[in-house]
């Protein structure tokens, strides 16, 4: 089960499991979306580019961080919606190979009736370098103990 509104802390900090970004990520999001941006799908053009190799598209990144979380478990049985996202910054490229995890620190709660509460989280998306690749804040609409 997860946590209800009242157990979350603010300054509490996660960290997710890691997972490595492959060609196949990339080729399968480019297909579900439409975006064949050739920086992401074209080798030889992207090796000419300012990052000398293919990168991620951002909001696979993004898509990635928040099936990462949602594996903590923190939010099973417990969130009602994915309330915001606010400031989300893609700030260095990921690149096919890398390995990526999210770092979460709950920044805020706030209550909204007798049955829910908003939780809103810094989300720090890490590649194994340490480097903030993706930084954006998050708003969850969380159930409140009965």
């Amino acid at each position: 089960m997860g946590k209800y509104f009242e157990d979350f802390e603010v300054g509490q900090e996660t960290l997710t499991a890691g997972r490595t970004i492959t060609e196949a990520d990339i080729v399968n999001f480019a297909g579900i979306t439409g975006d064949w941006n050739e920086i992401h799908t074209n080798k030889e053009l992207a090796e000419r580019g300012p990052f000398g190799q293919r990168i991620a598209h951002g909001a696979l990144i993004f898509s990635i961080s928040t099936g990462l979380s949602v594996r903590l478990g923190l939010t099973y049985d417990t969130i009602i919606a994915f309330y915001g996202l606010d400031r989300l910054r893609f700030v260095k490229p990921t690149f096919i190979g890398d390995t990526i995890l999210v770092r979460t620190e709950v920044k805020e709660k706030t209550e909204r009736d007798q049955s829910s509460g908003i939780i809103t989280t810094l989300n720090e998306v890490i590649n194994q370098r340490n480097e903030v690749v993706v930084s954006y804040i998050a708003k969850s609409l969380i159930k409140r103990r009965a």
